[in-house]
């Protein structure tokens, strides 16, 4: 059984930093993109950063390019979000996912396996 579980999320002041961690098991996702998303009430999941199998290729949703650093491990099966001059707007529960093998997708729908989500709650 496919399980992800994130972590690192809290309560952080305006331009502090946090780093969210997804650590996946059930199976390997060496070849998979690996995205991380976020949702606030009222709104669609959106995506936030992805990257593809190997580390080589990031994608980031403009607001928050410069700002945020998205990694992984694939020996571990883990995948960080690195979250630096965090702003009030980035308030959302963040959420990690497996994508597809080859390309870094944005949209949710090609994303297959979803964590429980972590709160990330910026004060200004």
């Amino acid at each position: 059984q496919v399980q992800l579980v994130e972590s690192g999320g809290g309560l952080v002041q305006a331009g502090g930093s946090l780093r969210l961690s997804c650590a996946a098991s059930g199976r390997t996702f060496s070849w998979n993109a690996m995205g991380w998303f976020r949702q606030t009430p009222g709104k669609e999941r959106e995506f936030v950063a992805g990257i593809n199998w190997s580390g080589s290729d990031t994608y980031y949703t403009d607001s928050v390019k410069g700002r945020f650093t998205i990694s992984r491990d694939s020996a571990k099966n883990t995948v960080h979000l690195q979250m630096n001059n965090l702003k009030p707007e980035d308030t959302a529960v963040y959420y990690c996912a497996i994508g597809p093998v080859g390309g870094v997708p944005v949209g949710t729908r090609d994303y297959h396996f979803w964590g429980q989500g972590t709160q990330v709650t910026v004060s200004s």
